[in-house]
């Protein structure tokens, strides 16, 4: 990408978008697109036309979407598929219409059957029932998918799809009932800290195990694509390691300093037993996440006690 570029980064202002921001801010990019929300609603085709007619992006970064963990997938899987279908399908359109040059579509790592076999390699997409607790969002992500390969197909599109594993870091969102298990396990584990309680509950059965990739490792393996990955089949961005979930609560009560008990709570749902992503595509292009879990625990739990009022909004 020449510096002088011009870079659209779709839902810049959200965990995955601001990361990006900022990776393609170090490298010196002078020309970054990212308004928010309330100047540039995805959702607006019209809107949409405009924004791409007026400037014209040479490269996207597709990191706008609906995300939430188990309760929200739960609560609204109207919201959860018509939202990111609506998103991704105006700007995919959009700027294959307005020549941009390359697009890269986050996709995630519920994409994946079930039960399909660990590490969940990229081969596995459609070979079987997906986790009932977020298939809505995972069909819409699936679309998005197929649309960047049919585009591709059709048009010639240079249009790329990651797919990553469970992200964490700053700006993440921690309100308790929409947020993934990292954020909502230090949200939790603080406050239990200050009001010095005894106990802190953690959903299921503490059993599952979960990949975590730092936001920032995530953003950097996004521009290392754009520079150097052409392929419509999709791509896997991980750590390659995973954690159960009582391991992980034990890690961040750790690093929050919470000297009590964890109580699991069993009647609520585990999810997905395993996921955990095949990386070798990534290895062998030759990238490597930088972060180890524990570290980015710590900066995220930092940049949350920097920004509690703004964190605890969600």
């Amino acid at each position: 990408m020449n510096k002088e570029a011009s870079i659209f980064v779709a839902g810049g202002r959200g965990l995955v978008g601001s990361a990006i921001c900022r990776a393609l801010e170090a490298r010196e990019f002078a020309r970054v697109l990212a308004p928010s929300r309330d100047k540039l609603d995805l959702r607006n085709r019209a809107a949409v036309d405009r924004f791409f007619a007026a400037e014209r992006p040479d490269y996207v970064f597709m990191a706008a979407a609906k995300v939430g963990g188990i309760v929200a997938n739960d609560s609204y899987p109207a919201d959860f598929i018509r939202d990111n279908l609506e998103i991704q399908t105006n700007v995919i359109d959009a700027a294959y219409r307005a020549g941009t040059r390359k697009l890269c579509f986050l996709g995630s790592s519920c994409i994946y059957p079930r039960m399909a076999p660990q590490p969940l390699q990229e081969s596995s997409l459609l070979t079987g029932p997906l986790e009932p607790t977020n298939q809505w969002y995972a069909i819409a992500k699936i679309a998005g998918v197929k649309m960047c390969q049919a585009y591709a197909l059709q048009h010639g599109f240079n249009a790329i799809s990651v797919m990553p594993t469970n992200l964490y870091g700053p700006g993440d969102n921690f309100d308790l009932q929409t947020s993934h298990v990292l954020p909502a396990l230090l949200r939790k584990f603080h406050a239990a800290k200050e009001s010095g309680s005894k106990e802190v509950t953690v959903w299921g059965s503490g059993t599952p195990r979960r990949e975590f990739l730092y936001v920032d490792d995530l953003a950097d393996a996004l521009c290392f694509l754009m520079e150097r990955y052409d392929s419509p089949e999709i791509i896997n961005v991980g750590c390659g390691e995973d954690v159960t979930i009582g391991e992980l609560a034990a890690l961040v009560g750790d690093v929050v300093g919470f000297r009590g008990e964890l109580v699991f709570d069993r009647s609520k749902p585990d999810g997905t037993p395993r996921k955990l992503l095949d990386v070798g595509k990534m290895t062998t292009l030759g990238w490597r996440p930088q972060t180890k879990l524990r570290d980015g625990i710590r900066a995220t739990y930092d940049w949350y006690l920097k920004n509690a009022k703004q964190a605890r909004a969600g």
